[in-house]
């Protein structure tokens, strides 16, 4: 059993020229939102939409924060000095979409719909199931970081998506969707774009193996379509404005032809996009357009707290 660093893999992971030329340095962003006229509904007249979204506010802090908790640990292992920096910068980033996403779960409960019974679980999940094992030194541990690493990778694939959807749905616009609220996401999906290739980078550099790739993006995705359906029936039956709420897959897929939730068949498209052997995040999304609204988000002050979020150098 040996307590090496996970072998990189070069070949795998060298960077294709997009990645050389749409490189950017990052840094997390100060940012500040105030949410005392958001309205519970912040899409006019689409609770489901709404609260569909609003699943971000109960997954992500904990998901993030867990992001933050893995790579701080793999940083050690890191031995190409940009990829340190840009996991550095990503760590800054995951820990102020956390605490963003925090500051609106009180507003939440203020208006009736108290978050904490689902909370409670996804922070079990992220913690406990996921969290620090018990595990001797060497292969056991090194395996169990790898994996980690791995699954990080396949949900930026899915938040990078988001994110770059939700800088392009021009339907919230037109539908009088909360400015604050709107704001607030696509700040967070800007900085999904604008980070999008550093999961996968770090993934083909400790470790690179396409058997982990497929097998740890089958977790992610199941894990997450069980919660984001858990966390959407949760809103729904807890509205304390509707009688009967109910979500299903029906109106999911009737949202995605609106256009105020991403369309099933991009999202079924997203999958064999990350399982491709050719895969490199920085074929969608643009850099630019994430760039160009981080420069104008009335809510990113243009202030920069620390790139590492607190992380050990």
């Amino acid at each position: 059993m040996s307590n090496k660093p996970p072998a990189a893999a070069p070949a795998q992971g060298t960077a294709p020229a997009a990645v050389v030329s749409e490189h950017t340095a990052l840094h997390a962003r100060n940012v500040s939102f105030g949410w005392e006229d958001t309205p519970l509904h912040w899409l006019p007249g689409d609770p489901f939409a709404t609260h569909t979204i609003n699943v971000l506010h109960l997954l992500l802090p904990a998901g993030e924060r867990w992001f933050v908790h893995v790579y701080k640990q793999v940083l050690p292992y890191i031995k190409d000095e940009q990829l340190r920096a840009d996991v550095v910068g990503f760590i800054g980033q995951e820990a102020m979409h956390a605490a963003a996403h925090d500051d609106v779960l009180p507003h939440l409960k203020r208006l009736g719909l108290d978050p904490t019974p689902y909370t409670a679980q996804v922070d079990w999940l992220f913690e406990k199931l996921l969290g620090d094992r018990t595990l001797p030194p060497g292969r056991a541990r090194v395996w169990w970081l790898k994996e980690r690493v791995a699954m990080i990778a396949a949900i930026e694939h899915y938040t990078a998506f988001l994110g770059n959807w939700v800088l392009n749905a021009e339907e919230l616009d037109r539908r009088g969707a909360d400015p604050v609220m709107l704001d607030l996401l696509r700040w967070h999906g800007a900085e999904e774009v604008e980070h999008r290739s550093v999961a996968f980078d770090l993934f083909m550099h400790v470790d690179g193996s396409y058997r982990r790739r497929a097998r740890t993006w089958a977790t992610a995705f199941a894990a997450l379509v069980f919660l984001w359906q858990r966390g959407a029936r949760f809103f729904m039956e807890n509205d304390p404005t509707l009688v009967n709420g109910r979500a299903s897959v029906g109106q999911f897929v009737r949202a995605g032809r609106r256009g105020v939730l991403p369309s099933t068949p991009a999202m079924l498209k997203s999958i064999p996009t990350y399982l491709a052997r050719t895969y490199h995040p920085s074929q969608e999304g643009s850099t630019a357009q994430a760039a160009a609204y981080l420069a104008t988000s009335p809510g990113a002050n243009g202030g920069v707290v620390p790139a590492d979020g607190g992380a050990a150098r």
